[in-house]
């Protein structure tokens, strides 16, 4: 039962992993762009810097 439930979470937060990455990626280009550009919120800088 523990098992299934371990092998169930892992395919939920492992799927498409590599897409996620490439995605988080673009976020923080576009975040450090505007970083640039202007200053960032707090909420963008919390979401920059995790």
């Amino acid at each position: 039962m523990i098992k299934l439930a371990l092998n169930e979470w892992h395919d939920t937060h492992t799927q498409n992993l590599p897409s996620r990455i490439d995605s988080l990626k673009v976020r923080i280009s576009t975040l450090e762009g505007q970083g640039e550009d202007r200053v960032l919120s707090d909420a963008e800088l919390v979401e920059l810097h995790g």
